[in-house]
């Protein structure tokens, strides 16, 4: 149970609805600056309102994972902040047997004590001040393990993700927000090879490697432990990348999910994209025979589950929410492309290379199907196209496309 607060907010701050949580939050207006550049630093507790298609969607995804383990779920949210999303989830999930939140900043802590009474969740949330990897490595016990730990920092999730993996339990689920998308995206190459140990590339396809890059570090972080890992869902949105991944114990599950952590080698000058496993030196496209960059190591297997994406269409049919239509869309193209090759092309990018105007996505991914390869659009860029053709199919395909 949560101590009662006595609270009164000493900055400016208003009372939100989101959801089905009501809660007080600083009042951006007073910061004078927009939602989009909105930082910590700004205000004593940090509040985000663009994040609300990410909380309305972590809500669906919790409750689609609750319904297919069929039992009550334990939720871990070890950086709070205002309390909003350990709230919905305890308000908007089916089953939810208890949730457990910290933080490490006094006033969040104060206003998400506030928060909790505010809603009467005081018998459902425990509200810790600490620190995030103290919590969950004070839960890591075989009895004291969580269903769900929800990490959504300001940055990177990977100075978390050690405890989180010891304090989450069989075939549990953990969810990670990356916001660093400068290092992720490789304009800080280095700051990326310090975080996420792989060296990051400038491709037009970086948002999706971004989010290997984490799927590859969370892969390696969980075998450490002898942990198997599976990506149920995940999504590039906005300023942010987020993962929720399944875990599985045992040393076989671990080096199975081992075989997926590889490289992309990419040539800039034909757009060739090659997977490889193996250690190499200094490779040349077989292609075009220009020497080639890489990126890595990073998880090449799935970063979707279709089976479970259609598990969230169904919870996101009977939700009320503001961001449902924008939510819908994403699970669509999401559930499409889940099976399909690893990266994408961007049109624009590839007729820039060719100095060839741009056809639209529908005119050639239909040339593509008709030549007999995959196509599909993919959720990374309105203007990417998931394909198993190679670069030199591509460049012809444009070429017939604009040339006749």
């Amino acid at each position: 149970m949560t101590e009662k607060s006595g609270y009164t907010a000493d900055f400016p701050n208003e009372i939100i609805k989101e959801g089905k949580a009501q809660v007080l939050v600083p009042n951006l207006k007073a910061y004078n600056v927009s939602p989009s550049d909105y930082a910590p630093s700004k205000a004593p507790v940090f509040f985000n309102p663009v994040m609300e298609f990410n909380r309305d969607l972590s809500v669906l995804v919790f409750r689609a994972y609750q319904k297919m383990m069929a039992h009550p779920v334990r939720i871990c949210e070890p950086l709070t902040s205002q309390g909003i999303r350990g709230i919905r989830y305890a308000l908007e999930v089916d089953d939810v047997e208890h949730v457990m939140a910290s933080d490490i900043n006094r006033h969040a802590y104060e206003c998400a004590l506030h928060n909790i009474e505010l809603n009467g969740l005081q018998n459902k949330i425990t509200l810790k001040y600490g620190d995030a990897n103290r919590l969950m490595g004070s839960n890591a016990s075989p009895k004291k393990r969580f269903d769900i730990i929800d990490l959504d920092p300001f940055g990177t999730p990977v100075p978390y993700l050690d405890s989180a993996f010891r304090a989450t339990k069989n075939r549990g689920l953990i969810a990670a927000t990356a916001t660093d998308m400068a290092p992720l995206c490789g304009v800080h190459a280095k700051a990326c090879i310090r975080k996420y140990g792989g060296k990051p590339i400038r491709t037009e396809y970086c948002h999706e490697v971004a989010v290997r890059l984490l799927a590859g570090h969370m892969a390696r972080t969980a075998a450490q432990h002898d942990i198997g890992v599976k990506f149920l869902f995940s999504h590039s949105t906005d300023h942010y990348i987020r993962v929720y991944c399944q875990i599985n114990y045992g040393a076989k599950k671990a080096d199975d999910s081992l075989k997926s952590v590889g490289y992309i080698m990419h040539c800039f000058n034909c757009m060739h994209r090659e997977i490889v496993y193996q250690p190499f030196g200094c490779p040349t496209c077989h292609e075009c025979g220009a020497k080639m960059d890489y990126t890595g190591p990073l998880w090449t297997g799935p970063i979707a589950d279709q089976a479970f994406v259609e598990r969230i269409l169904d919870e996101s049919q009977t939700a009320v929410l503001k961001t449902k239509n924008r939510i819908n869309k994403l699970l669509t193209q999401v559930k499409d492309e889940a099976t399909a090759p690893i990266t994408y092309f961007v049109i624009d990018k590839l007729s820039g290379k060719d100095d060839l105007p741009a056809p639209s996505n529908k005119m050639f991914m239909e040339a593509s199907r008709k030549a007999g390869y995959q196509a599909v659009p993919t959720h990374f860029n309105p203007r990417g196209i998931k394909t198993d053709a190679p670069a030199s199919v591509m460049h012809k395909t444009l070429k017939d496309l604009t040339t006749t």
